[in-house]
Order: structure tokens, then sequence, then C-alpha cells
């Protein structure tokens, strides 16, 4: 394969999408923030990152690595935004007046963030004609290994992708095609925010394995050893009412049980069934603190939006509410008060006919 993109970002998933499209032939930008210069540190003067795993194996040579947003975005019609949704903001405001009209930006994953990308477009002007998506989740479960150096572990089967609008999601899909085969189009942004599960699983989990957490430090299997029966069922709660703001929407969002399966994580069955048969998910270890983006982002960015958006259009999420509040507590830090809210999104107080306009 051949052909040029831009990775946005320099954690542990874009460095590992870096170099494993590096490998598959493409020609890649990777550009950082300028003020974290230093994720991109150990490989800017060399340009190699190392890639392990399961995926493509060797020595990435990318070919531009910078902090230069302006020009890391001149070089491609395709952009792919790498970062936690925390970060959505800052890019979008060193973004604003670099894109334009024939170009894509995905965020992988999304979260609902394009719907706020686009409200800071509109304000800052000069973005007609951008194409904005987003994912339901990131393409591979990778870490950092060392600092020029990317592990994948799994590589996720039929990531999900909304456009925006999402009359535009055919051309995203085929833009993405050759680099991540199996994407599955939703009919809009919403949907394909409202299915990530991260949101579902992680805040869930991790408060019911606190005390854990704090004494072991991490040194457990999330998964193997963490989530349990009684812990599915707490996500399941959570997941019941993700699935009815879904409906309101118009979309039959998929189980998270079911969701994990088609994602290639474990065995089709009910959740236990499927993370307890997990070859994928048995390997990775609990958070080593409790303060760490498993609840810092998938709350605040994850089950606090959503129940402000399942409040709107009249379905209250009380399983994500308490989630939320009791995460507060513990943590000592009002995620509230940090929260995507529907003003961020830009669509504080549609009913679900006007979103879906909005959105089309």
């Amino acid at each position: 394969m051949s052909g040029s993109l831009t990775v946005l970002g320099g954690g542990n998933t874009a460095f590992a999408v870096a170099a494993n499209l590096t490998l598959a032939g493409a020609d890649v930008t990777l550009c950082e923030l300028p003020e974290f210069k230093q994720m991109v540190a150990p490989v800017q003067e060399d340009r190699k990152i190392i890639l392990e795993g399961v995926a493509r194996q060797g020595v990435a040579e990318i070919k531009h690595v910078t902090t230069d947003v302006a020009a890391a975005l001149r070089e491609n019609e395709l952009n792919l935004l790498i970062v936690p949704s925390y970060a959505h903001r800052a890019f979008a405001e060193a973004c604003a007046g670099h894109l334009g009209s024939g170009q894509i930006l995905v965020l992988m994953p999304g979260n609902m963030g394009s719907l706020q990308m686009a409200r800071i477009f509109r304000e800052r002007g000069g973005a007609d004609g951008l194409i904005l998506a987003e994912t339901d989740t990131a393409p591979y479960v990778c870490r950092k290994t060392s600092a020029a150096t990317a592990t994948i572990w799994g590589v996720v089967n039929g990531m999900g992708l909304g456009a925006l609008p999402g009359a535009q999601g055919l051309r995203v899909q085929a833009a993405l095609a050759p680099w991540f085969p199996g994407v599955q189009l939703y009919p809009h942004v919403v949907a394909c925010g409202l299915a990530a599960m991260n949101p579902v699983v992680h805040p869930a989990g991790v408060l019911m394995n606190a005390g854990r957490i704090e004494y072991a430090r991490g040194e457990f299997f999330f998964y193997e050893e963490g989530v349990m029966p009684g812990v599915c069922r707490v996500i399941q709660a959570v997941d019941q009412e993700r699935l009815a703001i879904g409906r309101l929407l118009g979309v039959e969002l998929e189980p998270v049980a079911e969701a994990f399966h088609a994602a290639g994580f474990g065995p089709r069955g009910d959740l236990w069934s499927t993370i307890n048969g997990s070859r994928m998910l048995t390997q990775l270890r609990a958070p080593g603190k409790l303060d760490s983006r498993w609840l810092t982002e998938d709350v605040p960015y994850g089950l606090a939006s959503w129940s402000l958006l399942g409040e709107q259009l009249g379905s209250p999420c009380p399983t994500m509410r308490s989630l939320v509040d009791l995460t507060s507590i513990m943590l000592a830090n009002d995620l509230w008060a940090q929260t995507r809210t529907l003003e961020d999104l830009g669509i504080a107080g549609m009913d679900a006919t006007s979103l879906l306009k909005r959105t089309a």
C-alpha cells in the first residue's frame, strides 16, 4: 500500500499507529503540540519507532516528526487525531485556521469530541468544507514500552466510525479502509460517541476494585482478576442507560458483551463469558493508581456527558450519575466541573429531532 497521512499526538496509540502504518507503506507525518514536545523528542532526530507485538514488526522510519501543527496539516488530506479526550480542545485551537475544504480530520477515538471541534472551528472560521469524523475506539490495544518503542497486543476488528456531516461517512470510510480494514459506519457522530466501550467498563471496574488498585498499585490483571460477575452487573446497568439514549436517537447500539466480541476481545456470550474467555484482555494490568485516564477521561468525557445528554432527551441515567458522584468523592476532585458539557458540544437545548438534523 502507499499513501500519506498525518498523525496528531505523541502518546501510546499515536506512536503505534504511526509506526504500523509506516511499515504498511504510508508516508506518515507525526505531529505533537509544541508544549508537549517531550512526547516525540526521543524520535524527532532519527525519526525511528520500533514496533513490536501482534501487528507489523520492525523499525519504522517516520517521514516527518514535527511540532509545527500548521505545516503538518498542510501535508495531507487525511489527518488522524489520536490523543486523550481532554486534549481535544487544545488541538482544536491549534488546528483552527489550518484545515480546509476537502481535508478529513478523524478523532481516534472521539467520545463525541468531533462536535466540540466543529463548534470551535465554527467560532474561529475558515474550516468550510472540512469533514470531521470520529471512531468509537482506538484501533489497537497498545503501549509505549520504551521511549522509542511501541508494542501492539491486539488489533481491533471492525472499528466504528461516525462522520460530521453524516452524509460524508462513506468518503471517510473509504479514506480509512486501506489502513484500517473493516471499519463500520454509524449514521452520525453521536451514535459513534455512544458506542465507546471504555466509559461503560472502566469507571465501574476501577471503582469496584479501588482498594486493590491502591494496595497493589495496579499489579494485577484488571479483566482477568477484577471484572467478576458482580462487577459485570454494574457495567451492564450502565450499558442499559447508554442503550436507552441510543434508542431515543433511532439507533440500536450493540450491548457491551456483543461489542467486545465484535471487536475481537473474546468469545460470544454474556459479558462475563466474553471477558473470562478473552486472550487479548487477559494480559492487561489495572491502572497503577486511581487518578488515571480510566477515571479522569472516561468519567467526565464519557459517563458525565452521556448522562447530561440522556437527561436532555428525557432518559435519566441514575447509574451513570452515581458513578460520576462516587468517582468525584473518591478522587477528591469534582469531575462534573471538568465534564465536556452539551454547551461544549454545541448541542445544548436540542431535542432528538434537532440533534439528528445537526449531525446529518
